[in-house]
């Protein structure tokens, strides 16, 4: 198991890191979100013994990590770390990179081996390809396939699939993660997709300036979402005023509703004027002004710019929230 206790870390006198504490368990998958400069790069390098720490500490079943001043090599044999650059050999074949550091005594275990790997990063048609011929996408492929050669039991990955096609990432995704369940594999992914969190992962850490805001479930944090900040690492938000809404005798002075919390109608009080029609799988996201505030419904059709509507919050979520 894996706890990070009360740790603080700053380049200089500015904290980046500020009393950071989770734990997670050996074979469980923790989403570390938030906006770029917030500390998540930094975490996992921490986590990973490339920055020495001077407040708190990090331990692996108990064993505390004594980081970069007492090791002349930084990091840990039981980890692997995948940085968004991807240090692989240029000059060399796909299936070298990722069997790099596999024993050659044993080349039948060590092709078989490379072979699986690239098979779970569907590069198997590029094995005998020189990396310095691979778009960036396929490298990253190959980095995650190279960082999981020796099966480590912690992995920490910063944002892994930035590079790759939209068509190829889900695949992908659902096997890597597979994958790494299968093998009980613990895995922390610093990550900007809310894909990468809510479909996948076991807990969401949501981090702001440097402060962990919000750990919980993915099905928890996205329903029960504390902030506007947090909601909308899942989407598109509104943060709608009860009283717009002409909700009377709600504790919250606001909502946050996604679009899917709102609905289009024909008679109702509350009326929006019709901004634009954004098209999004298979629904239009509608952007309306409702008392000079922007909007976002979805609905089944485009609508047309400048025209009226009632909008009103769906009988499901009323339900949810005693409404």
């Amino acid at each position: 198991m894996l706890e990070v206790n009360n740790i603080s870390f700053g380049y200089d006198q500015k904290e980046v890191l500020q009393q950071i504490s989770f734990k997670a368990n050996r074979g469980e998958y923790l989403a570390i979100i938030g906006e770029s400069g917030c500390g998540k790069s930094t975490l996992l390098e921490v986590i990973y013994g490339l920055l020495h720490i001077e407040k708190g500490s990090v331990l692996w079943n108990d064993e505390k990590l004594l980081g970069p001043n007492f090791y002349l090599v930084p990091g840990e044999p039981f980890m692997k770390y995948l940085p968004q650059d991807f240090d692989l050999m240029p000059y060399t074949t796909v299936a070298e990179n990722v069997g790099k550091f596999l024993p050659n005594r044993y080349p039948k275990e060590k092709s078989a081996r490379t072979k699986e790997l690239l098979e779970v990063v569907d590069m198997t048609s590029f094995a005998k390809v020189k990396v310095k011929n691979l778009s960036g996408g396929q490298k990253q492929r190959v980095a995650l396939a190279k960082v999981l050669a020796k099966e480590p039991e912690l992995l920490l990955l910063d944002e892994p699939f930035s590079h790759i096609d939209n068509f190829r990432k889900n695949n992908l995704r659902r096997k890597l993660f597979s994958y790494l369940k299968e093998k009980n594999i613990g895995c922390l992914v610093a990550t900007h997709d809310s894909t990468d969190a809510l479909s996948f992962a076991d807990k969401i850490l949501v981090m702001q300036a440097g402060k962990i805001l919000a750990e919980d479930t993915p099905e928890k944090l996205y329903h029960a979402p504390k902030s506007k900040y947090i909601a909308s690492f899942f989407g598109d938000v509104n943060e709608i005023s009860c009283l717009d809404l002409e909700i009377k005798g709600s504790k919250e002075e606001t909502l946050l509703l996604y679009p899917n919390h709102l609905k289009i109608v024909k008679n109702s009080k509350i009326r929006v004027t019709i901004l634009n029609s954004f098209f999004k799988e298979g629904v239009y996201l509608i952007a309306a002004e409702l008392n000079k505030q922007v909007v976002f419904v979805e609905h089944e059709e485009r609508l047309e710019k400048g025209s009226t509507y009632g909008i009103e919050i769906s009988k499901k979520w009323r339900e949810k929230n005693s409404f």
